[in-house]
């Protein structure tokens, strides 16, 4: 069959030239999008390398390498060995308190008083029963000497038989009367003097003194309260005046888990470190190990005693103590190390890291880290005492990044 030609042409679709992009012009959008992302790209780079992040920042510490040698942490408090709460060896009524809180008293210092009028009537009396018990022995005893002297007379006169023998027996039975009662006078003045004494210590016991040199930590009684030695009940009456504490003493007294409690040894040296003042490192030892556990703690106790006190070491603080090794490092060979707080270590996996500032910028430095000590981090390499590293770094910090002092 033969092909019809001008029906097939009437088929053909005539493709339209003008919306085709010419080779050329293609070229040219594709220059252009590529000089947007590059001047995007270096904006970015500019941008990001003229900031400056503000951060807080902290210097790097020295101390010794042998601070980092501990083997044992355990957590106590601070106490006082030598701590009284004074208080009257008598009930009565306080008229006088001459303490507060704070004051240093030395031994025997007068720390309160005590309604004394009825213990110096007292006194008064009983000096006087003296008085009288010597006048009686006094009397008595110029009576004896009389009836001495009448003895010796009536004997001489009976010896020439100018007196009769009942006469004689009559002045010496006078003599002996005298003598027996001269003794038993002598005993009361004794018994007076003993009263008098007696009376007198009562009155010294309404005075309360401080049983040795220290610091008053509390005052617990006010003039015109009632005191007792015991407790009388009801809360109307105290039982002490006032607590004295011998600042000489303090210690530390720590609980070791019983299964740590062979890492400690008598006179081992340890580092104390006050919740108060973490910053403070005090050097001290331990005095000894209690021979006793707590059954219901599975603990141990242990009393250290500081080096050095520092009046800033207060009764019933909060303390750490890291025991350190048994055998002492050499000062002069140990390897100094840095102290950072903890808040400049970061982690990146498993490799612990510090940003570094130098010149207004930060570098990234990964660290070998010893011990923690509270708010603190030994490191023992990567970073070295002086050098000024980022606490809380940002997440975003960056190799380079410029960084400002964070205003407070």
């Amino acid at each position: 069959m033969p092909v019809d030609e001008d029906a097939l042409n009437s088929l053909r679709i005539e493709r339209s030239t003008q919306g085709a992009r010419p080779p050329r012009s293609r070229r040219l959008l594709a220059f252009v999008a590529g000089g947007v992302i590059v001047v995007a790209a270096l904006a970015f780079w500019l941008l990001r390398s003229s900031r400056a992040l503000e951060v807080e920042t902290a210097t790097a510490q020295e101390v010794s390498g042998s601070a980092s040698a501990a083997v044992l942490d355990a957590s106590g408090y601070v106490v006082a060995r030598r701590l009284a709460t004074v208080s009257s060896k008598v009930t009565g009524k306080v008229v006088e308190v001459n303490v507060e809180e704070g004051m240093v008293v030395k031994d025997g210092q007068v720390l309160a008083r005590l309604d004394d009028s009825l213990a110096r009537a007292q006194v008064e009396v009983a000096a006087r029963q003296l008085d009288a018990a010597r006048n009686d022995y006094t009397e008595v005893k110029v009576r004896l000497a009389d009836a001495n002297r009448t003895l010796e007379r009536r004997r001489t006169l009976r010896a020439s038989n100018l007196v009769s023998q009942n006469d004689l027996d009559a002045a010496q039975a006078e003599s002996d009367a005298q003598t027996a009662r001269l003794a038993a006078l002598a005993s009361q003045v004794e018994v007076a003097v003993g009263n008098l004494r007696l009376a007198h210590v009562n009155l010294e016991d309404l005075i309360v003194r401080a049983p040795f040199a220290g610091v008053v930590t509390s005052k617990d009684a006010q003039p015109g309260e009632m005191v007792s030695p015991v407790s009388a009940g009801g809360g109307f009456t105290r039982t002490g005046i006032a607590t004295v504490v011998d600042m000489d003493s303090r210690e530390i007294e720590v609980d070791v888990n019983e299964a740590f409690i062979n890492r400690v040894s008598s006179g081992q040296h340890a580092e104390a470190r006050l919740d108060a003042y973490p910053d403070l490192s005090i050097p001290c030892h331990v005095i000894n190990i209690v021979p006793t556990a707590d059954r219901d703690k599975a603990t141990v106790r242990v009393r250290i005693a500081f080096d050095q006190l520092d009046a800033r070491v207060l009764p019933d603080m909060g303390v750490k103590v890291h025991f350190l090794d048994a055998a002492p490092v050499d000062p002069a060979a140990a390897k100094p190390v840095a102290r950072l707080p903890s808040a400049a270590v970061a982690q990146d996996g498993e490799q612990p890291i510090v940003w570094v500032v130098r010149d207004g910028k930060v570098e990234r430095r990964a660290i070998r880290v010893g011990i923690t000590r509270g708010d603190t981090v030994d490191v023992l390499a990567g970073v070295r005492a002086g050098e000024v590293v980022v606490v809380k770094p940002p997440a975003d910090l960056g190799e380079g990044d410029r960084i400002n002092l964070k205003k407070s």
